[in-house]
């Protein structure tokens, strides 16, 4: 006969646990929901290995069975409680779990149970259901609908705090729209809201998430907001960053940072600007969740603000986040967020710059681009990116050795886009290289992998690939410029000029442009294979709608003008022959006629080259402008309003003058 240790093991198994909760006795499918749940809670191995076995279904089956019925005060009701704190629990972090109680069904039923008259019951409801709406496969809950928006109402007017607390998760996850925000606003949630802010610690840090997704970018309701109570439900807020609960500052200060990122004029204070650096400086060293979700409000606080920046870098938050970062045991996520908030840092200040270098951690985030998580990597590109638009080193040519380089490539095969591209943006600043150190880029194949993402067809990868490429040309020497246009082919380039997306029409050109700038050398490969390059530059000019793309085109010809007669007569022909879908006159004379002071400048430049003195065909040139019209058109710009556009119609007249060809 068995003994009792072996006989409980046996009931443990989780064919025979399965098998006790379809039993149609109450009370062994109650002690058959308490061992399950003894199993599952904190252990994820086990969540997902009853999830496998179909549990979940036979849960919610007991939830459904329970609630049909009008429940006795005793085991029906701990029936409701032990399945819902089950479902809950499977639903807990693990979206397989989410997904599985989704489906069988348990939505319906656990809102159904929180009318029940059992205030345990609710609770537990309650958090479950709390704990579903934390995942992004939770289902949108649709606020336009009325019975929808009585239900939420009636959530956050109870008095029991997990249903409020619902209340406000269902607000912070469904609430993704202007539309949202509006109908929530018009309908008063912020002044509850606002009061639940006076609740438990609970219902106040659920009430600030769900303020965060209700002000988030939202102009008017940031204004209905700061309006309230004359301006007190702001100054709660502000009173919260002081709270002594660390989530509660750390949610305080992400609201506030929500609303001074869309209206900034209501965060105008220095002192308020210096306090919420300093707190979340102050709460990089919370352990667990806290702490790994500071980075990121710190990121989100200064990217793009250089004022704040210089508060982070004046409150020492770069030495600090360095130190952290150096911390040998550090989880992907606050890895991340560190190096996120080092890249904004970095992003403008060159002193920010100065000190990373000096903090020697660089190796630490080259190693990193090798790190497991794709989001790691990204991040890790991005501070390199931001570190790496420092002139000073890059004309010391500090970054183009092989170990940045190399990882670099690397990852240009990764499997993340998101990681390739983050990897383009550090490759395009390190190739600019002042140093001229660019064999080194082209020794460990760095070109090769340029040219292959250039053919993408992702329009991303493609664009960054071939601002990349764009950047390595700027500046290099003619044997560096030849090894890439061998690489890239004139029928890949052609293609580049022509693409379906216009950003990488005009990089394309831009690199042209840049091939160009190397003497009556570098002008030849255009001429190449019957001119098919100058031709597709010429007809990008004449065709584009995007101003950027004929701004690059009218540069390119420019530059193929400064060469010998043969280059400024094909030059000649593609700027004198008419825009397509245009007027019948010339791209050029539309481009002096213009309202655009960019293109006339650009066209003023061309005509420039085209009517250098001394050259043999200068006379004939001027000629043949004055009979299309140009010269008239630049008499007429001698008064031109944009300065730089008049000086160079001087030039260009005092040239045309020099050559006995303006008659009048």
């Amino acid at each position: 006969m068995p003994s009792t240790a072996a006989a409980a093991a046996a009931a443990n198994q989780p064919d025979e646990l399965i098998r006790r909760l379809r039993s149609g006795d109450g009370a062994v499918k109650l002690k058959a929901l308490r061992e399950l749940k003894n199993q599952i809670i904190g252990n994820r191995t086990k969540k997902l290995s009853y999830i496998k076995l179909g549990t979940v279904p036979d849960v919610v089956g007991v939830l459904a069975s329970s609630v049909s019925i009008d429940p006795d005060p005793g085991s029906g009701s701990s029936l409701i409680v032990e399945s819902a704190a089950i479902i809950g629990s499977f639903a807990c972090g693990v979206d397989a779990g989410v997904k599985a109680v989704l489906e069988a069904g348990a939505f319906p039923h656990l809102f159904r149970i929180l009318s029940n008259p059992n205030e345990k019951v609710v609770d537990t409801t309650a958090r479950s259901l709390r704990m579903i709406f934390q995942s992004r496969l939770a289902p949108k809950y649709d606020f336009s609908k009325n019975e929808n928006a009585d239900c939420l109402f009636s959530l956050l007017n109870s008095d029991n705090e997990n249903v409020t607390g619902l209340g406000a998760s269902i607000i912070t996850h469904s609430c993704k729209t202007i539309a949202d925000q509006k109908i929530l606003s018009s309908a008063g949630v912020l002044q509850r809201l606002i009061t639940l802010l006076n609740g438990s610690l609970y219902q106040r840090e659920a009430s600030l998430e769900a303020l965060t997704a209700m002000l988030s970018s939202n102009s008017a309701v940031i204004s209905n907001f700061v309006d309230l109570d004359n301006g007190r439900a702001l100054s709660s807020l502000i009173n919260l960053m002081e709270d002594k609960s660390p989530r509660t500052r750390l949610l305080a200060i992400t609201c506030l940072i929500v609303i001074g990122r869309t209206c900034s004029s209501y965060l105008q204070d220095i002192e308020l600007k210096n306090k919420l650096i300093l707190i979340l400086v102050e709460l990089l060293e919370e352990p667990d969740r806290v702490g790994d979700e500071v980075p990121f409000a710190l990121a989100n606080l200064i990217v793009d603000r250089e004022d704040l920046q210089r508060l982070a870098f004046e409150a020492n938050a770069l030495d600090k986040l360095c130190n952290f970062l150096q911390r040998e045991t550090l989880q992907p996520k606050r890895f991340e967020g560190l190096l996120l908030a080092i890249a904004e840092l970095c992003s403008r200040l060159e002193s920010c710059r100065s000190k990373f270098f000096s903090l020697k951690v660089l190796n630490l985030v080259i190693n990193s681009l090798k790190h497991d998580a794709a989001d790691v990597r990204t991040v890790a590109c991005i501070c390199l990116r931001n570190v790496t638009r420092s002139v000073k080193k890059l004309s010391a040519g500090y970054f183009m050795n092989e170990m940045v380089v190399d990882p670099l490539i690397q990852l240009l095969h990764d499997s993340s886009n998101s990681v390739q591209v983050a990897a383009l943006s550090v490759i395009s600043n390190i190739v600019v290289d002042f140093a001229n150190r660019k064999s080194i880029f082209l020794r460990c194949g760095g070109i090769k992998e340029l040219v292959r993402l250039s053919q993408s067809m992702d329009p991303t990868l493609r664009l960054n690939a071939v601002l990349a490429l764009k950047n390595f040309v700027f500046l290099a020497d003619n044997s560096s410029k030849e090894c890439v246009l061998a690489e890239l082919t004139v029928s890949t380039l052609v293609s580049l000029i022509c693409d379906p997306e216009p950003k990488v029409q005009e990089q394309a050109l831009a690199f042209v442009r840049n091939i160009l700038e190397s003497g009556i050398d570098s002008i030849e490969p255009v001429f190449t294979e019957d001119g098919i390059i100058i031709n597709a530059v010429g007809r990008q000019v004449r065709n584009a709608l995007d101003l950027n793309v004929c701004l690059e085109g009218i540069y390119a010809l420019g530059n193929v003008a400064t060469g010998n007669e043969l280059h400024k007569e094909a030059v000649m022909h593609q700027i004198l022959e008419p825009q397509v879908n245009g007027p019948s006159q010339s791209v050029l004379m539309n481009f002096l006629q213009g309202n655009n002071s960019q293109l006339r400048v650009g066209a003023i430049w061309c005509l420039i080259n085209l009517t250098y003195p001394d050259g043999p065909g200068t006379s004939s040139r001027i000629a043949r402008l004055r009979d299309a019209g140009v010269i008239g058109q630049l008499k007429k710009l001698a008064d031109d309003p944009c300065l730089d556009a008049k000086f160079r119609v001087k030039t260009a007249l005092a040239q045309c003058a020099n050559n006995n060809s303006c008659a009048k």
